[in-house]
Formats: C-alpha cells, structure tokens, sequence
C-alpha cells in the first residue's frame, strides 16, 4: 500500500516539476520574441488571461463552489480552493484595504519560480505575472472586474511574493434584446 502512495507523490511531483520547466521554457522563449520585458509581461498577462477564462468552468465543475457572496469569500476561496487544486500551495489572504475591495495573496513559495533565477539583464520581468492574468480572466467570467499585479516577488529579492488585488467593479451580463 505504501509503495502506490509513493508513486502518486512523486507522478505529483514529477508533474509539478514538469509544469514548473515548461513554464520557464515558455517565458525564456518570449524574452527571446520580444524586444523588452515589458512586452513580455503583457504577453503573459494576456496567456494568463485566457487560460483564466477557460479555468473557471473547470474549477466551478471540480470545487462545487457555488457564487461568493462578497469579495472576502472570493479572496478566501481564491487562496484555499483554487490555488491549493491548481498549483498544490495555500496563500495566506492578508493586508485587506480599510475598505474592503483589496487584498494581497501572499506565496510562501511560488511553485513557478522553483529553479529559476532572473538575469540581471531581465530585471523589469514580472516572470510569474501569467498569475494575474489568470485570476484576472477567471474573476471577469464571473463577474467581478479587479486589478491583479505583483507586488512584491521572490525573484526579485523579497522575503515573499505577494500579488495585490483589488476589486473595481460588477459586470452587469449583457442579455441580449428579446432574451430577457
């Protein structure tokens, strides 16, 4: 019994490390595409983007989790439900703005940047930002507009990597004429 449990750990980890690789080889090839990092943010904003819009029908089918009823539960699923079934690590939701509408997940350990070290000659690269980009896209199909950066990054010399969000606005659906 323990030895198929030890190979469920370790095809869990080779798949992590697999990812993990992956990822790098697709940020090393937009450095080599693209003329600054700059664009090179935007071009992983915009994957996460549309990885985020397909992934929440996923996860709303896995989790069973019906609609948030304020942004603190959506900052609270967010960190325990989607990060922990997607990337295996469970952020810690804290640093709430007095008014409610942000937050910050803050990573222990990213398991993006497991193996990777930035080049001095990359120092504006967001290398994880594809993150924001897809809690961006995920949190727009559900109908919350917010704001996802990074704020702080362990690439870059920080104790942690924290991603702010903020929360803008609800997206009214747009039904069309005669459907209502």
């Amino acid at each position: 019994m323990s030895r198929q449990s030890n190979r469920t750990t370790d095809s869990k980890k080779m798949n992590s490390e697999l990812f993990t690789l992956t990822y790098g080889a697709l940020v090393t090839q937009l450095c080599k595409d693209y003329e600054n990092d700059e664009e090179v943010n935007k071009q992983l904003d915009k994957m996460g983007y549309n990885i985020g819009v397909r992934l929440i029908e996923d996860f709303l089918a896995r989790s069973s989790i019906g609609r948030c009823q304020d942004f603190r539960e959506t900052a609270d699923v967010i960190a325990k439900v989607a990060f922990k079934m997607y990337l295996g690590i469970t952020p810690s939701v804290t640093n709430w703005s007095p008014g409610g509408d942000e937050f910050s997940l803050i990573l222990e350990n990213n398991p993006l940047a497991d193996f990777v070290e930035l080049p001095d000659n990359h120092s504006a690269l967001i290398y994880s930002n594809l993150l924001c980009g897809v809690l961006r896209g995920a949190l727009e199909m559900v109908q919350m507009a917010v704001d996802v950066k990074f704020a702080q990054d362990s690439l870059r010399g920080d104790n942690v990597t924290e991603i702010r969000m903020k929360f803008i606005k609800r997206i009214e659906e747009n039904i069309p004429a005669g459907d209502e």
